[in-house]
């Protein structure tokens, strides 16, 4: 689920599809505009009918899949950034409806041959979605994916070996406007944000696992939403390895601007910054430096949510449970009380 789209991506115009990739004046041009919204930023209006309603789940299948058009790819991270991100745009037409947090299977075209020798169409591939139920155009009409595109680098032929890439990441990274995705869901409920509009929300994430809190941001600060105000705290722990690899930054600071007493975010590049140790800074050592607000916040209620690689949960479970130790807590007997209240979402891949 990814920087620097333009102004028009987060107030409501679509994202244009870029030719050239690689970009280096346009990010520049980018940042000027989204500095400029900066200053005019406002909340845009929503249908209030998609806030009606039971929560959408499993609407398509594989059997029963659902055919959307791509609208839109844009790479989202600088020259200096390892890998590649896209964020890609698809039209639904409001037929495959969603809730934030939620995600979607997406089939690549094509077929594989199983264990069995059988020649058979590739599996549903889980992206976390990176918009809320209005889309980036604000009219419920698309959705968005925020997609790493999978390579591998073979030391012998030194060179990314074709034959191992990732067959739907790569699919969707070169996907142009008008080709057909193939879709089912949308999926889970681990990610839903709560009822209480007023709750602290701590967002920690690890590179595309930053796609479902775009949705939440969105919600938050750029929608005009009838009988929904967000009141509380939102706080994003980002972890990449350097600065060209953040991903929504130019919307994040715009955000920050104009919401300065709500919104926070910090950032964990692990090739750019160091940690207390003097080692590279990773996202448990980020969230660390802020450890007595994150604990003080959870104690009174904050929801805490983590997305991304799997590796990331092992590191910031250690950090916790030493820290809550240096605190004088029983850590077990925090977290069962954090998942017992439902403020431990957990979402990694």
């Amino acid at each position: 689920m990814q920087v620097h789209l333009s102004s028009k991506s987060f107030l409501g115009a679509s994202v244009q599809c870029k030719a050239n990739r690689q970009q280096p004046a346009a990010r520049r041009s980018h940042r000027v505009v989204a500095e400029a919204a900066t200053q005019t930023l406002k909340k845009n209006k929503v249908p209030a009918e998609l806030e009606k309603g039971d929560l959408p789940m499993n609407t398509f299948n594989n059997k029963k899949p659902f055919k959307a058009t791509v609208k839109s790819v844009e790479r989202i991270v600088g020259p200096k950034a390892t890998g590649e991100t896209c964020h890609i745009v698809i039209e639904t037409r409001g037929e495959i409806p969603y809730w934030e947090g939620q995600s979607y299977g997406v089939i690549p075209p094509g077929t594989k041959i199983n264990s069995k020798g059988k020649e058979v169409p590739h599996g549903t591939r889980l992206y976390s979605i990176a918009a809320t139920r209005y889309g980036d155009t604000f009219d419920g009409k698309t959705t968005s994916l925020c997609v790493r595109r999978a390579e591998y680098w073979c030391p012998e032929m030194k060179a990314n070996d074709p034959a191992k890439k990732g067959i739907c990441s790569n699919f969707l990274c070169d996907a142009k406007p008008g080709d057909e995705i193939t879709m089912t869901g949308p999926t889970g409920k681990i990610l839903l944000l709560p009822e209480d509009k007023n709750a602290a929300i701590i967002m920690v994430a690890t590179g595309t696992g930053i796609a479902p809190y775009r949705a939440f941001w969105r919600r938050f600060f750029l929608e005009e939403i009838e009988g929904y105000k967000y009141t509380g705290l939102a706080w994003l722990f980002m972890g990449v390895a350097n600065s060209d690899a953040k991903l929504y930054d130019d919307e994040l600071q715009a955000i920050l601007k104009a919401h300065p007493d709500q919104f926070r975010v910090d950032y964990a590049l692990s090739r750019e910054q160091t940690n207390k140790n003097g080692g590279k800074m990773y996202i448990q050592d980020k969230v660390e430096e802020y450890s007595d607000e994150v604990f003080d916040l959870l104690d009174n209620g904050a929801h805490i949510y983590f997305c991304g690689l799997k590796g990331m949960m092992p590191g910031i479970q250690e950090m916790l449970e030493r820290v809550a130790s240096e605190k004088g807590m029983v850590w077990e007997e925090f977290f069962q009380k954090l998942k017992k209240n439902n403020q431990w979402h957990v979402e990694v891949y």
